[in-house]
């Protein structure tokens, strides 16, 4: 996921920006997402505009840029012809020129004087060298505009913040420059989807126009569409191919992605200058990604981690296949949890490669290498039929590919040894099926299911010390393999072995906190322990309802039974009692370990004086007949944790 921070620096300001970094256009800074400003150059059928500069009076012949230059593209302004100078006091969005400087084309015949009101109504200009002449029409009163202020005809567009239509604003303009320039104020706000679509509207009145499209994928990667904004500058290049800046935006959108060599070619476009910053991410991630192919082919799946990790921050920041690449690694360490969730984060990322088919990473076609990998994360997580269907897409996709090749085979014999073994502990036949589990343990020897379902048939068998031995082995691969921790726990309770046993149920109890099952198995455990170790077990029992003393010697048997004692003092007539109750009686079910007691002090007047209670609700916990704990109107929240926690 990346945000776009910083807002791009506004039109005027980018005169004072350093060429180099007005053309960094990198996906993670503050530039590097910025359209182009540029302003409107001349018609392509000019060869040669002559102006005059309202700061000088000498005649200036400036040849046309070359075809590289667009007039929609948003960049800066020293991009405009020598002795052009833009209007800041009017809004339009055409160039203004003026002066009295002479021009290479010769005067009019007639020359009316500049400004007059002919009689038809339109304003005859002349002295504006170097272009045609447009009409000029006075204003109808609409909009902003009063009666008699003078508009550009000939074009229907009004200047800059006129509300064309009277008040239609941009949803009536027909310009496809108005519509780019109000996008380009949306997006140096942000505002990424409302200047797509203006950029989108552009495009549909000025289809061949390549700046529009330059700018859409701008839009694009805010929104972080990037395979989108691809297209878009593939789409420029199509209309431009030596459109500069969008090999550049193009190439940091591949490195992005993951494909090195296609961001080459364009961050390296031939007879120009690449950006330092894009080819400095490009080095480190060809460096790190060649570190991270021979740390894999060695088995070295710590340096593969390391590696991947740092071809990632380097760029590549949006690759499928390094995702991918990160969770077989992970894998490998038996990092499971965190394979699971780079695994996710990939999330369908395969219609990335449809840039480029061909692609590969180790020596496999990328889009095989993703199947490859999910087959490796669904072994793992026991779904079998998910794995073949992965691997054998990976097959048909890379057929002649050995590693693929080879991991179809395992997944098949595996799948099948599985099978095997689950239809035969079904039969009871718990022996054979411990045979079937092994052989798909030899083929897959980092399979903690076929580890967990051995250890349940040892466990029928009466062999428990073979089942601990078995549920350590698929902990020590999944170390929050729930199954497996549970028969731990019962094989360990078969062994008497009470501390760990204890030990595995508690950490059950914390994960399942509504596990009944798991709460009474804890409390004989715990119970069980007590004994082995000598201490008195007498009066303990599980769960019940919330008991309800009055005396004061019952009150003290009560506390000082083995366990914890949470004794609620209330009173009928208090709301705040009243509200807490039904959380009091919820807690008694979720913790059924714990002995909960009410004391209602209308009626346990002696327990009231003896244990000191002046504000209900008050809550104490006793351990053997002393207090640990004392709450005067907790919150449901504290009352809770301070539950738990003695529970345990």
């Amino acid at each position: 996921m990346s945000s776009f921070s910083g807002k791009p620096t506004s039109e005027l300001g980018l005169e004072a920006l350093s060429n180099g970094l007005r053309n960094t256009l990198t996906l993670y800074k503050d530039e590097k997402n910025k359209p182009d400003f540029r302003e409107l150059e001349a018609s392509p059928a000019t060869t040669t505009t002559t102006t005059t500069s309202s700061s000088s009076s000498g005649s200036v012949s400036v040849p046309r840029k070359p075809h590289s230059t667009h007039s929609g593209e948003l960049s800066s302004p020293s991009t405009l012809r020598s002795g052009h100078t833009r209007s800041r006091s009017c809004g339009s969005h055409h160039l203004i020129f003026s002066g009295s400087g002479s021009v290479s084309s010769p005067p009019p015949a007639t020359v009316a004087p500049t400004g007059n009101i002919c009689p038809s109504g339109r304003i005859s200009k002349t002295g504006l060298p170097g272009r045609a002449s447009k009409p000029e029409v006075l204003g109808s009163g609409s909009g902003r505009y009063g009666h008699g202020s003078i508009m550009r005809g000939g074009d229907g567009v009004a200047p800059r913040g006129l509300m064309v239509g009277g008040g239609g604003g941009a949803r009536s303009s027909g310009d496809p420059e108005e519509l780019k320039r109000l996008g380009n104020d949306c997006y140096k706000n942000a505002q990424f989807s409302e200047a797509l679509s203006l950029y989108d509207r552009a495009i549909a009145i000025s289809p061949a126009n390549a700046a529009y499209r330059f700018n859409r994928a701008a839009a694009l990667m805010g929104l972080r569409r990037l395979l989108e904004a691809v297209r878009e500058c593939e789409a420029a290049i199509r209309l431009d191919p030596g459109y500069v800046k969008a090999h550049h935006r193009l190439g940091s959108l591949l490195l992005s992605l993951g494909q090195v060599e296609s961001a080459r070619e364009h961050i390296c476009f031939p007879g120009h200058q690449p950006d330092p910053v894009e080819m400095h991410k490009l080095q480190l991630v060809e460096k790190h990604l060649s570190k991270c192919s021979e740390a894999r082919r060695l088995g070295d799946w710590r340096g593969t981690l390391s590696e991947v990790d740092a071809t990632i921050a380097a760029g590549a920041d949006a690759s499928p296949q390094l995702f991918a690449c990160r969770a077989e690694a992970l894998l490998k360490l038996h990092q499971i949890d965190d394979a699971f969730s780079a695994q996710s984060n990939i999330a369908m990322s395969e219609a990335s490669v449809s840039l480029n088919p061909s692609l590969k990473i180790f020596g496999m076609l990328v889009e095989a290498y993703l199947f490859f990998v999910r087959t490796q994360v669904e072994l793992a997580k026991g779904r079998y039929d998910s794995a073949l269907t992965a691997i054998e897409k990976a097959g048909k996709i890379d057929p002649h590919n050995a590693e693929t090749s080879k991991l179809l085979n395992t997944v098949r014999l595996v799948c099948r040894a599985r099978a095997r073994g689950n239809d035969l502990f079904k039969s009871e036949r718990f022996t054979e099926a411990c045979s079937a589990y092994g052989e798909g343990l030899r083929l897959d020897p980092s399979n903690s299911v076929l580890y967990c379902n051995r250890a349940a048939c040892w466990f029928k068998l009466g062999q428990w010390e073979r089942s601990v031995d078995d549920c350590n082995q698929a902990l020590r691969i999944q170390p929050n393999y729930l199954k497996a921790l549970l028969r731990r726990a019962l094989s360990n309770s078969k062994l008497e072995r009470w501390s760990e046993a204890v030990r595995d149920y508690e950490v059950l109890r914390r994960e399942l906190p509504d596990d009944n099952e798991v709460a009474e198995s804890l409390f004989h455990a715990q119970v069980a322990l007590k004994k082995s170790l000598g201490e008195d077990v007498y009066n303990m029992k599980f769960g019940g309802d919330v008991e309800s003393v009055s005396g004061l010697e019952q009150f003290r048997a009560a506390i000082s039974s083995s366990g914890a004692s949470v004794v609620h003092f209330r009173s009928g007539a208090n709301l705040q009692c009243k509200h807490i109750s039904p959380f009091v009686d919820a807690l008694c079910s979720r913790y059924p370990s714990i002995n909960f007691l009410q004391v209602d002090i209308e009626e346990g007047h002696a327990i009231v004086h003896a244990e000191n209670v002046r504000i209900v609700p008050t809550f104490k916990i006793y351990k053997k007949g002393i207090r640990v704990k004392e709450m005067i109107c907790p919150s449901p929240e504290v009352l809770e944790s301070s539950v738990r926690h003695y529970s345990i």
